[in-house]
C-alpha cells in the first residue's frame, strides 16, 4: 500500500532589509540573511562581561584620540556585497566612514568588527562571517572565544584577504585599525577594574 504524500512545507516569504528593520525592535537579537529572519541565542554571563569590559576600554581610547564612533549589540550591519544585515558583538566606525552610521544601522562594514563566540555561533563566526566580512572589505576582524581562551586577529591584506596577526612576545596585541592601541589578551579573561586598566592607557 502507498504510503500517502506527505505535504510539502510551504516556503518562508522573504522579506527586505527595510522590512527587516521595521519588523524587529532594538531588544530582540537578529540578524537579516537571505531574506529571512534568523533569531540569536541570548549571550551568557561571560560574554556580556568581556563584551563590556572592551566596548568601555576602546569606546575610551576612541574618544580620547577622537577616532570615530563605537557601537555594541544590538545594532545592525547591514553587508552590501552579500545582502546581508550582521548584528556583531561590537563595531568601530571611523571618522571618515560617519556619514555611512544611521539611527538604526551601518549602512556597509565598520573598521574593526569584534565577534564573542558561544558553542551555538561558533562556525558561524568563524565560517559564514569571516567568509562576508573578508568580503565586505572589513580591515580588521577579532574572534574571541572565551571557552577555549583564544582570541583570533585578522587584519585584510593588499589582495583583500584576511591574514591571521598575532599578539607579541609580552601577549599584547597592537591593532591596525586602531593605530596606538594595544591589548594584553590575558585583560580579556582577568578583566582587571577598569581604572587601573585606562591609567595604563595613558
Amino acid at each position: 500500500m502507498a504510503l500517502p504524500a506527505q505535504p510539502i512545507p510551504p516556503e518562508k516569504a522573504k522579506i527586505s532589509y527595510e522590512q527587516f528593520l521595521e519588523q524587529i525592535d532594538e531588544d530582540t537579537l537578529a540578524e537579516w540573511v537571505d531574506g529571512e529572519v534568523v533569531y540569536l541565542s541570548p549571550a551568557r554571563l561571560e560574554h556580556q562581561d568581556i563584551a563590556g569590559f572592551l566596548n568601555a576600554l576602546i569606546r575610551a581610547f576612541v574618544q580620547r584620540h577622537n577616532l570615530g564612533y563605537v557601537v555594541s549589540a544590538p545594532f545592525q550591519m547591514r553587508l552590501l556585497r552579500s545582502e546581508r544585515g550582521r548584528e556583531p558583538d561590537l563595531i568601530f566606525v571611523a571618522s571618515e566612514n560617519l556619514h555611512r552610521l544611521h539611527d538604526t544601522y551601518l549602512e556597509g562594514g565598520a573598521d574593526l568588527v569584534v565577534e564573542i563566540t558561544s558553542p551555538e555561533s561558533l562556525l558561524r563566526d568563524r565560517g559564514e562571517k569571516y567568509a562576508e566580512y573578508e568580503l565586505e572589505g572589513i580591515p580588521e576582524y577579532w574572534v574571541i572565544d572565551p571557552d577555549e581562551r583564544r582570541v583570533d586577529f585578522f587584519v585584510l591584506g593588499a589582495d583583500g584577504r584576511y591574514e591571521r596577526r598575532h599578539e607579541d612576545a609580552e601577549g599584547v596585541y597592537h591593532s591596525e585599525v586602531l593605530r596606538g592601541f594595544k591589548l594584553p589578551v590575558r585583560w580579556l579573561w582577568e578583566r582587571p577594574p577598569l581604572h587601573e586598566v585606562l591609567n595604563q592607557m595613558e
